[in-house]
């Protein structure tokens, strides 16, 4: 987003245009919640600048969905704010945030736990201030909107099918960097809480797969954005796979009931090797050669140094990592591999199983942590299998005692299950699948260490592996 974008502000309302008052509101609106914003923001679970100090805020857009002022009921305020923060190594740039602020003369108790604050001057004074995904009536609001697809103010809404009306709204709870609204049970509306110049790849890529004709990932119905020469992808709706389970349920349901995982394994290699050969058909990409190869190693090295600074407990082992990463350069003269677009992120919890036992992939935006650039970016296919790995090997260490062997199945058979549908055995390029499964096991060093410690010993395991001769 250029400077320019970065300090344009709309605020459009749903019932009349904007008149110098309401320009004078604008003014007032930010530093009025600016408080409240200094409180809240850094306590939520997606708000990715924990442990530095935000030192103000600057207003992107600001878009009026519902009358602030209307006596009869809540507001509702579409937000992007950029939250500024001194600069880091791995976090050079401040982020931009998507808000939905709903606003209260009263608040009901049912919305006691969404409360941000009340609004002491300006536009909002005296009005209760909450996060708008948990009301209800609001929510409702927001599948209107795609139900009538156009502009409002800042931002755009499509769609590609019909939506039907009155369907109830809950906010999933779980944990994670963006926020989801389920509509009975038919759809789901995930709500992008960090947003990026650029279309987002879980809306690029599930559009690509329904092109393509693939029914392994649920095609969006309908998304909004903010319009501009780099579009910002703000939510996407799509079917609600209601009675589908996920993969990282399955698996411990299974290591606690004392079972095996494999044919559920095999099962899910098969459609992870479908989903890859409908993206290289719908979006290819160039064979990784000797100067891409490098550049590859190069950005795992750094992600491994940048990450060695940050956990200590990594420094004995960089050195046998980083052995892990020249050894795919010492290949990279042998020809090109084979590099696509592809999920990025890919793991048990990313991986929905029906009833019949169909599995499903979701969640095509990749790393959240990463630049949204670095997550367009093609790679080899196996970076999404060294993650279903790691996965299974998370799951093993998640039950008590832990069984290694099990995890080593599930990953023999994924494996196999891949090069029956692909006809290519990820484990036939062992020294690329390595360096792509160590990347991955740093990644979670990093991201443990700063969000979920009692959790840091699984990845901790994988890097003493990766990094010692036997791998190798």
């Amino acid at each position: 987003m250029s400077e320019a974008a970065s300090t344009h502000v709309t605020l459009a309302k749903s019932t009349r245009n904007s008149t110098t008052h309401d320009r004078t509101r604008e003014g007032a609106l930010l530093p009025s919640l600016a408080p409240l914003l200094h409180a809240w923001l850094p306590r939520q679970r997606w708000f990715a600048g924990k442990g530095r100090p935000v030192t103000g805020f600057s207003l992107v857009s600001a878009t009026e969905m519902l009358p602030l002022d209307g006596a009869a009921g809540p507001g509702l305020l579409h937000l992007l704010v950029r939250a500024h923060q001194p600069p880091h190594a791995e976090h050079p740039a401040d982020d931009c945030y998507q808000l939905l602020l709903g606003a209260r003369t009263s608040l009901p108790p049912l919305l006691g736990g969404a409360l941000l604050g009340r609004v002491e001057q300006g536009p909002l004074a005296g009005r209760a201030v909450y996060d708008a995904l948990h009301d209800p009536r609001l929510a409702d609001l927001l599948l209107e909107r795609f139900r009538r697809p156009g502009s409002l103010g800042s931002l755009r809404f499509e769609r590609t099918a019909a939506i039907p009306a009155g369907l109830p709204p809950r906010v999933l709870d779980a944990e994670q960097s963006n926020s989801s609204i389920v509509y009975g049970d038919a759809y789901i509306l995930k709500i992008f809480r960090r947003v990026f110049p650029g279309t987002n790849p879980d809306l690029e890529l599930p559009l690509a797969l329904g092109r393509e004709g693939c029914g392994r990932v649920p095609a969006p119905v309908a998304w909004f954005e903010a319009p501009g020469p780099q579009p910002l992808t703000l939510g996407v709706l799509q079917p609600f796979l209601r009675d589908a389970l996920d993969g990282w349920r399955l698996a411990l349901g299974a290591l606690g009931e004392g079972r095996d995982f494999l044919p559920e394994a095999r099962a899910l290699g098969r459609t992870t090797a479908e989903v890859h050969t409908a993206l290289a058909a719908a979006l290819p990409a160039p064979a990784l050669r000797g100067a891409q190869t490098r550049q590859l190693v190069a950005r795992m090295t750094q992600r491994l140094e940048a990450a060695s600074e940050a956990v200590p407990a990594l420094v004995p082992y960089v050195p046998g990592l980083r052995a892990a990463f020249e050894a795919v350069t010492d290949l990279g003269h042998r020809g090109g591999w084979a590099q696509q677009r592809v999920h990025g992120d890919l793991h048990l919890g990313q991986a929905l199983r029906s009833a019949d036992g169909f599995w499903s992939l979701i969640d095509f935006e990749g790393e959240p942590a990463r630049p949204l650039s670095e997550r367009r970016r093609p790679s080899p296919p196996v970076r999404d299998v060294a993650g279903m790995l790691r996965s299974f090997d998370y799951a093993a260490r998640s039950h008590h005692p832990w069984d290694p062997r099990w995890a080593a199945r599930c990953r023999d058979a994924y494996c196999e299950g891949y090069a029956q549908a692909s006809g290519s055995d990820p484990r036939g390029e062992p020294e690329l699948l390595r360096a792509h499964e160590t990347d991955k096991a740093v990644y979670e060093v990093l991201y443990e260490a700063r969000h979920r410690p009692d959790w840091l010993p699984v990845p901790m395991a994988a890097i003493q592996r990766l990094a010692g001769p036997a791998a190798a």
